[in-house]
């Protein structure tokens, strides 16, 4: 990712729109899943600045590895505080083989290059322990590539079946595989491919602090989108993807 991309989010993380909606999405759709299973050790692969692993550790008391290929998201979970921060390439993860309950793998594959990400989830399934899970978020669609996916080092965006495919055949039974950010959809698809080059935009990040009131209107759709997809439905498109898959024995 962009290095200065860091800064950008580390700004703005806490109380963005975007990032509280996505966080809302999440727990309500690990909620029914995690009933009954215990965490002994998680693992982030890719945590950026290190801002969801504290949640996970302070707020939720999960044992949370984060880990990062990037020493400046790494400088950043440090200075918040965040426990057992680790170096490392998702491609390439210096764990042993079932070494974790849970792995999370939010938004890196996206900056892989083409085909890398066949190799990262194979990793990802590898130390995932029999009967753990592993949660794959992405973004979606490549008709949405925009000024702000170039300007963060963006590779790729895939479908359900781009993801669902490789971990299955890594030996993981797919629990959820919906897309996400869905009913911004129009909105996005207008702004990337009409607006955007009407104006020929040049490269900007879009994580950006906006006023209260837009922040309220867009982040009421992720909201209405969390109790969707938390009370087990899915959405056929939308911007991101998540699927979830268990480690079979």
């Amino acid at each position: 990712m962009n290095p200065a991309e860091f800064a950008n989010i580390r700004a703005v993380e806490q109380d963005f729109w975007w990032y509280r909606g996505m966080r809302k999405i999440f727990f309500r759709m690990m909620e029914p899943l995690l009933r009954g299973r215990r965490l002994e050790r998680v693992l982030e692969a890719g945590c950026g600045t290190g801002y969801f692993s504290q949640i996970l550790q302070q707020e939720h008391s999960w044992p949370v590895f984060p880990m990062d290929i990037s020493r400046d998201g790494l400088r950043y979970a440090r200075s918040l505080g965040v426990q057992r921060p680790i170096q490392g390439d998702a491609c390439s993860l210096p764990f042993a083989n079932g070494a974790f309950d849970l792995v999370l793998s939010l938004d890196v594959l996206p900056h892989l290059p083409a085909g890398e990400e066949q190799r990262a989830i194979r990793e990802m399934a590898r130390v995932t322990a029999p009967g753990g899970l592993l949660v794959v978020r992405a973004a979606a669609l490549s008709v949405l590539r925009s000024r702000h996916s170039e300007y963060v080092f963006e590779r790729q965006r895939f479908t359900i079946g781009g993801i669902a495919g490789p971990m299955r055949e890594s030996g993981l039974r797919v629990l959820r595989a919906t897309y996400a950010n869905a009913f911004l959809l129009p909105v996005a698809f207008a702004k990337f491919r009409i607006w955007e080059p009407l104006r020929r935009a040049p490269l900007a990040s879009g994580v950006e602090a906006v006023p209260p009131w837009l922040d309220r209107i867009l982040h009421f759709p992720l909201a209405l989108e969390s109790a969707w997809l938390g009370s087990g439905h899915n959405f056929p498109l939308g911007q991101s993807l998540i699927v979830i898959g268990e480690r079979t024995a």
